[in-house]
């Protein structure tokens, strides 16, 4: 086992990063680019992760503090070999410090001047600037001023999986300065701003939102005012500066001292989404709130200086679809409300508790499922007959037999043979599962609002004892008596509109479950039946369905059938 130093890696230049989260303790077993701490600047939000695997022993950070690149971070009792990289950013270390500032002064010389148009370099007349500060005299070469094409690359993103642009922080045409951030890039570790390397008009854009780039990626064209010495002065400038290794560059980067670099356009910086620059989140986060199709502004962070985690985005979206009124947001526009007591006399009545849940679970469901629904009907003549003839036994068993126990059970023997009408969506909708009971719900009205008692084991009850059940559930639901479980558990729902009236109607979809029936009012009407028109009781059928689960098919398959056992009641015996 050694003890390794995990320090602070490439950050993109930023200088000064605060560290808002500490992701680890002494004593943590920590993976191999497991993030050990949260450091945020102005430019980028960044989880920096562990280049070794092993025990923390000693944190040599805390939140608040500021950090920079080559900070070391925390100690770690590792069992294998530092990886190159760590090895990398041990090297320097060596160094005295004006080694290396004097290595981080070239280096970052050499990157300015790396990427031009079409790949070619651009290069600052660094000897004429330097010749002037130090004789103080004016160069002897004149320099004259050009625009030029210049390629923005993606920098080090500090990992070569490459990241997500997520946003275009500027349009073509506006102008930027040095620094001004160009794109947001997104990694599983990091959430960053890209920022324009010289100052410029932006021409082009080389890739669009939803992109994956990578360190050296082409993403913009800027076009730059460039500095370039006349051709009389061209010899005088190339021997002063033959030995240095800037010397082929022909365009420069620089302007002499008072002078503007760039060429100025009134354009106005287009307005950035406040969710993805204006609040702290780390990428994770952000990735979860685009899901939710939630502005993080409006989100109240819980962790270090207002740091959004994961669970106050989700605690967020708990309460809004706990609210009515959220039900009317996903981007819908609401109805606006006159002002009704202008045009009569007006009167304002809460609605019932009952109503608003009812009210909010079925816009939940519309604008959640896809609804599907088939239209049919039933010849039940042959079961209003045998209804008719069971009313004497149904007054002695102090029942009323209505054709809502029939109906239940048919349904009952169709959803055995079309098991997905029973089933639920899971793990948002990868999976499917099968519920090998059959509790039925049926939509009962009250004076308080529409609820949904559910009757158990309708497959193994029989007529007589649906139809106490039912009765019983209808008056507990109008008394307001009944019990939480007694409206849970239900795989289907039948709504009937029966003795009110109508010939059909599109039910709603009572969700979680994937299938509701709505049943119509049962009317006389001719039926040809080859000789003559003779008169059969006709009952309206329509059945609902989620359409990610159960196909035009199925629903029409499973449909047909309890047409079927409805004309022939016999069947349910099958």
């Amino acid at each position: 086992m050694t003890e390794q130093l995990i320090k602070v890696p490439d950050i993109g230049g930023a200088e000064g990063a605060e560290v808002v989260e500490v992701l680890v303790a002494v004593g943590d077993h920590i993976a191999l680019e497991q993030s050990v701490v949260v450091v945020e600047s102005d430019k980028a939000s960044m989880e920096i992760p562990a280049d070794v695997a092993g025990i923390v022993t000693t944190l040599r950070v805390a939140v608040g503090d500021a950090i920079s690149e080559g900070d070391v971070i925390l100690e770690i009792e590792a069992a294998g070999k530092v990886n190159a990289g760590s090895e990398a950013a041990e090297q320097p270390a060596s160094l005295s410090d004006d080694e290396a500032a004097a290595s981080a002064a070239d280096s970052e010389t050499q990157g300015v001047a790396e990427h031009g148009a079409g790949g070619e370099p651009l290069r600052e007349a660094v000897a004429v600037a330097s010749d002037t500060e130090s004789t103080g005299e004016a160069p002897v070469a004149r320099a004259s001023r050009e625009m030029a094409p210049y390629a923005v690359v993606i920098p080090d993103l500090g990992s070569d999986q490459g990241a997500e642009l997520v946003e275009c922080l500027v349009a073509v045409g506006s102008a930027v300065e040095e620094g001004d951030s160009l794109v947001l890039l997104e990694s599983d570790k990091a959430s960053m701003e890209v920022p324009a390397p010289v100052a410029g008009v932006v021409t082009e854009w080389l890739v669009a939102v939803g992109s994956t780039v990578k360190a050296g990626d082409l993403i913009a064209q800027l076009s730059v005012t460039t500095v370039q010495a006349r051709p009389q002065d061209a010899a005088t400038v190339a021997d002063q500066d033959s030995e240095s290794p800037l010397a082929p560059a022909a365009t420069a980067m620089g302007a002499p001292e008072g002078e503007s670099q760039t060429v100025t356009h009134e354009h106005e910086e287009p307005s950035r989404d406040p969710d993805q620059s204006a609040v702290y989140a780390g990428p994770a986060v952000r990735k979860l709130a685009r899901e939710f199709g939630v502005a993080l502004n409006q989100v109240t962070g819980s962790g270090a200086r207002g740091r959004i985690q994961k669970e106050d985005l989700q605690q967020y979206v708990a309460q809004a679809l706990s609210q009515p009124t959220a039900m009317t947001g996903s981007g819908l526009p609401t109805i606006p409300a006159p002002d009704y007591a202008r045009f009569g006399h007006v009167e304002r009545v809460d609605r019932s508790r009952v109503e608003r849940l009812t009210a909010d679970n079925m816009v939940r469901s519309w604008l959640n499922i896809p609804h599907v629904t088939q239209f049919g009907d039933a010849d039940v003549s042959d079961l209003e007959d045998f209804r008719q003839a069971l009313k004497q036994e149904a007054t002695e068993r102090d029942l009323r037999l209505t054709p809502l126990p029939f109906i239940v059970k048919a349904c009952a023997v169709a959803l055995s043979h079309h098991p997905k009408l029973q089933s639920s969506l899971a793990d948002g909708g990868d999976s499917l599962i099968f519920k090998h009971y059959c509790h039925i719900g049926m939509a009962v009205e009250t004076p308080g609002g529409l609820v949904v008692p559910v009757i158990r084991d309708v497959d193994k009850k029989t007529i007589w004892q649906l139809a106490a059940e039912i009765a019983t559930l209808a008056q507990r639901a109008r008394d307001k008596r009944l019990k939480p479980d007694e409206m849970q558990g239900g795989v289907f729902t039948v709504s009937s509109l029966g003795a009110i009236g109508g010939d059909g109607f599109t039910p709603i979809i009572n969700a979680p479950e994937v299938a509701i029936l709505g049943v119509g009012c049962a009317s006389v009407q001719p039926v040809w039946d080859g000789d003559a028109f003779q008169p059969r009781t006709r009952l309206p059928l329509a059945l609902s369905y989620d359409h990610r689960v159960v196909n035009g098919g199925e629903g029409g398959r499973f449909l047909a059938e309890v047409t079927q056992l409805l004309a022939d009641i016999r069947r349910i015996t099958l």
